[in-house]
């Protein structure tokens, strides 16, 4: 357990772009425990429009928000190249951190990150959202309860039609500041769920990447990638951003010794062999929302978050590894990081 934050807890957005109006809608509906203090934007228009919205104290340096002494943490809705200057500077001023994904984007950063978060003793979550549909809870605690005996297959499904353009892609068009391109990015929500509902360490990753439909991207827009995890179940795991996922496809599944898990991220359908067919039907939730409240929560109670750098850090040691097996066309090692 971690030292505690006292309610509410004062949060500083870093980031006043897309993903910080679901941030911030997601804060609205936790206000009795956590209030936005402070966001930083080097943008002065779309700085003047976030305080005007949530009357937060303005930054153009996120360098100078995690030095406010009314921010108790930090949330980091920067381009993917900022998080680990972002998670390096909060720490070192103290304050808590839910970083978007992904949590940084080379070994080098991966080893700074852990060596920050550690050394402040500072609380990190990864902002993992899809962990938060109820259909992965259920299914997590069916796995975890060992129902379906040893797990033998995961697979995981993130696909859709992304109209992005030149003018409109920003900054993810560059691999210098996307870090790659659709695999580490859309394609990270994938992968840490199919680590998620493995539970299992993975030891080694082959790819295959393309770009079908967005050439005008430095970057992959779709990937496949398999992985073997050390307790010998391997992972399938397809993600895109040229193509809808055909009708029918599962969101994830897992087959294990004793039967199978499938769901379309609400229906969950639960087959132990020789018994009848369990079905759970879930409501959808707002994954932000519950994600948000779960950091907050965490905060203040002192618990250890579901998703911390520890796995953020496994998370892309496995899409380095995809990366590594796609350029050499070989089985690629997934590198303790």
């Amino acid at each position: 357990m971690t030292s505690t934050v006292p309610s509410p807890v004062r949060i500083g957005i870093l980031g006043g772009g897309g993903i910080a109006t679901a941030h911030l809608n997601a804060y609205a509906t936790v206000a009795d425990r956590a209030k936005v203090t402070a966001i930083a934007d080097v943008d002065p228009e779309a700085l003047a429009r976030r305080e005007a919205e949530t009357g937060a104290k303005g930054y153009t340096d996120f360098k100078e928000l995690v030095k406010d002494e009314n921010v108790d943490a930090v949330d980091i809705c920067l381009p993917h190249h900022l998080h680990t200057p972002a998670i390096l500077a909060a720490a070192e001023a103290g304050k808590h951190i839910l970083c978007e994904k992904p949590l940084c984007l080379t070994p080098e950063e991966a080893k700074q990150v852990s060596e920050a978060v550690k050394k402040a003793g500072v609380t990190l979550m990864c902002a993992h959202n899809q962990l938060f549909m109820p259909a992965v809870a259920k299914a997590k605690e069916i796995l975890d309860a060992g129902t379906l005996g040893e797990v033998y297959e995961v697979r995981t499904t993130d696909s859709f039609y992304n109209d992005f353009d030149p003018d409109s892609m920003g900054w993810r068009a560059n691999a210098a500041t996307s870090g790659g391109g659709e695999l580490i990015d859309t394609g990270y929500h994938p992968t840490y769920l199919m680590l998620h509902l493995a539970g299992a360490v993975p030891t080694s990753a082959f790819a295959m990447l393309s770009t079908h439909r967005l050439k005008f991207m430095e970057g992959e827009d779709s990937a496949q990638v398999l992985v073997r995890f050390a307790s010998g179940a391997v992972g399938q795991m397809v993600t895109s951003w040229a193509y809808q996922a055909a009708p029918g496809t599962d969101r994830f599944s897992v087959v294990g010794e004793k039967g199978s898990l499938s769901s379309d991220g609400s229906t969950l359908r639960v087959q132990v062999r020789g018994e009848e067919e369990q079905v759970f039907e879930h409501e959808q939730v707002e994954t932000f929302a519950a994600e948000i409240a779960h950091f907050v929560d965490c905060l203040i109670s002192g618990e250890r978050p579901i998703n911390t750098e520890v796995e953020g850090v496994s998370v892309l040691g496995v899409i380095l590894a995809a990366y590594e097996s796609s350029r050499t066309g070989k089985m690629a090692d997934v590198i303790s990081l």
